[in-house]
């Protein structure tokens, strides 16, 4: 298919989005933009999380990494069961009780406005060097698939694509992310169902043969018992329960979805339900990359990681499916940025400025800030894209889930203390205890071989952030005094 077609297609898909867009934000107004005034249906935001959740880094890099990795993602989806679970019982119950619009208020009730703050703070830094992370990775596909031939440069397109998500996002927040989800995790399913298919059908193989298959090139290995790895398995479990407890549970982007749902229990339903749609989901992207692997020899094509399923697709693939494919990606694009703009600017406008509590200025003020605020985060974006093309990673879903390690720690330290103790902090010195954290962190990782010998530390390195912060809140914090509330008993 040649690129001006396939640009037609992003186009009219862009322009379906508008049109969901005009449709849902009419009437509109901070409490839809911030919590979608608490209306949204459970099963639509279930589905449509999971495009959040996936995004492009899951679409190229989970089947791309299969042949470095094999199966071994599947122990970090164990962990994930266990994390959603967490997030359901302990999480929600107490977001719900609070009735909160940014979940970090809890850190307030709880610990003070420092420790609010700081956790805002961590969120912002993590949600926007992991959103353009993501992002980045989809429209360098699409530059290379479709916009270099048309000579169109990648700072170009990069304006172009967050121009378009400002425009479906300014006023609706996530009263239309929540409908636009929907659509573009339909979307990338497709894709991903009608690739699968094909492969199959082009090596005349059924299931459980290309399942043998793949054992037999060692692209179905699942378990790491090694316990110096990495990737070892228990290692991997702990990390991915950890990374939903955080990435999911901590974000307010992912909760500023839950919690526009009326109900406890149907944001419980809802997170639930994510829960088995993803395991599925990711599953089948793991087969699709086995399936890559064992199809690229035999058309010639020699890319892996991130470049192997978009050069099989775009170069081997029959002209309807490359325009699913292209379909499927920005379906995956568009969940990447959107959603996380739109949290960021709720956060910041709630967290930071305290928009809420100004009694000092009406609704047409605070109308003009979150705008002015919105179109800011959209050039943050932009400088931050432009950043990572400067970097060019061979597999983003190895950089994202280590910055996660980093700056999600923080916020694990935080709402665990709040949590699991009963004691006060020093609020005025807790924004440094969440600096020492990752600084900490970051001078073992480098360090490694010096301190541990031929152990390798890997995803658990967010679960040592946590632990680190912890222990730096209970030596500047002190016995139980004031009424402090919301910690479980």
């Amino acid at each position: 298919m040649s690129p001006v077609s396939l640009f037609l297609v992003v186009l009219a898909y862009f322009g379906l989005l508008l049109g969901v867009a005009w449709a849902t934000s009419r009437n509109a107004n901070n409490d839809s933009f911030f919590i979608g005034n608490k209306s949204s249906n459970w099963m639509l935001v279930a589905f449509g999380m999971v495009g959040t959740t996936l995004s492009g880094v899951t679409f190229i890099s989970v089947p791309g990494a299969v042949g470095r990795d094999g199966f071994g993602y599947m122990q970090i989806m164990l962990g994930y069961v266990l994390g959603y679970l967490a997030v359901a019982n302990v999480l929600l119950p107490l977001y719900y009780r609070l009735q909160l619009t940014s979940i970090y208020h809890y850190l307030d009730v709880r610990l003070g406005r420092r420790a609010y703050q700081s956790g805002a703070a961590f969120f912002l830094l993590s949600r926007t060097l992991g959103a353009t992370a993501r992002l980045y990775l989809v429209v360098n596909i699409l530059q290379a698939t479709i916009l270099d031939s048309l000579g169109v440069p990648f700072w170009l397109t990069s304006v172009v694509i967050l121009a378009m998500i400002l425009l479906y996002t300014y006023e609706g927040g996530v009263k239309t992310i929540v409908w636009t989800d929907t659509l573009q995790t339909t979307g990338m399913l497709v894709g991903l169902v009608a690739c699968t298919v094909f492969l199959l059908h082009e090596m005349n193989l059924g299931v459980l043969e290309s399942l043998d298959r793949m054992r037999s090139s060692g692209l179905a290995r699942v378990f790491i018992t090694d316990a110096d790895s990495p990737a070892n398995v228990w290692k991997q479990v702990v990390a991915g329960a950890f990374i939903v407890l955080t990435m999911t549970g901590m974000d307010q982007e992912m909760m500023q979805k839950n919690i526009s749902v009326k109900t406890l229990g149907d944001a419980q339903k809802n997170m639930l339900a994510l829960n088995l749609i993803l395991a599925g989901v990711l599953t089948l992207f793991l087969f699709l990359g086995g399936l890559l692997y064992l199809y690229a020899p035999q058309v010639g094509v020699a890319a892996s990681g991130d470049k192997i399923f978009p050069a099989v697709a775009m170069g081997h693939l029959p002209a309807v499916l490359q325009l699913v494919f292209m379909i499927a990606l920005i379906s995956a694009l568009f969940p990447s940025a959107d959603g996380a703009i739109t949290a960021l600017t709720s956060s910041f406008c709630i967290d930071i400025l305290g928009l809420k509590r100004r009694q000092d200025l009406d609704d047409g003020a605070q109308l003009r800030i979150r705008h002015r605020v919105h179109l800011a985060f959209c050039a943050l974006f932009l400088l931050m894209v432009m950043v990572f093309k400067w970097i060019d990673s061979a597999s983003m879903i190895g950089v994202i889930l280590k910055l996660a390690g980093y700056t999600y720690g923080p916020l694990l330290g935080l709402f665990a203390f709040g949590l699991l103790s009963k004691r006060t902090v020093n609020d005025r010195l807790v924004p440094w205890v969440a600096l020492a954290g990752p600084l900490l962190c970051a001078l073992a990782d480098f360090n490694q071989q010096w301190l541990f010998g031929s152990y390798r530390v890997g995803l658990e390195l967010l679960v040592v952030n946590g632990l680190l912060v912890m222990a730096g809140l209970y030596l500047i914090s002190s016995p139980y005094k004031a009424n402090v509330a919301y910690s479980v008993r």
